[in-house]
């Protein structure tokens, strides 16, 4: 299975809480080998083979609007 490097923008985090959140959601994800949250940026970038449909559902599950915005193949 490909390896990607995931960029996603997100939507309404405001704290600290708000990036352990996402972080944690995201590394549920089967398939995610690191994920790293930038609050100030409101990006997060994902390594590993998750699907990004499932990325983006699952942050939206934590309350947080989620896009893509590159994917690049690792």
């Amino acid at each position: 299975m490909a390896t990607y490097k995931t960029e996603l923008n997100i939507e309404g985090m405001t704290c600290e809480h708000c990036v352990k959140a996402v972080k944690g959601a995201l590394e549920r994800v089967p398939g995610v080998e690191r994920a790293e949250v930038d609050l100030e940026a409101q990006r997060a970038s994902v390594e590993g083979a998750a699907d990004v449909q499932v990325l983006l559902r699952a942050v939206e599950e934590e309350g947080y609007r989620a896009s893509l915005d590159t994917q690049t193949a690792l």
